[in-house]
């Protein structure tokens, strides 16, 4: 049972990981700012942006 329970937390934290859910929260606690739908969609287009902006080679 304890081999379950391991593995579901496992697999919740990398889905958190996977929908940026963690990065979500460390954004929340380096700027100081709760959780709203604005503060959202601030750190989507801010991970967005990085994402796009930066030029890539080969």
């Amino acid at each position: 049972m304890k081999r379950i329970r391991k593995a579901c937390r496992l697999l919740l934290a990398a889905l958190r990981e996977i929908a940026d859910e963690n990065a979500y929260q460390r954004h929340l606690a380096a700027h100081g700012r709760r959780p709203s739908g604005e503060e959202w969609r601030r750190f989507s287009e801010e991970r967005l942006r990085a994402k796009y902006v930066r030029p890539r080679c080969c």
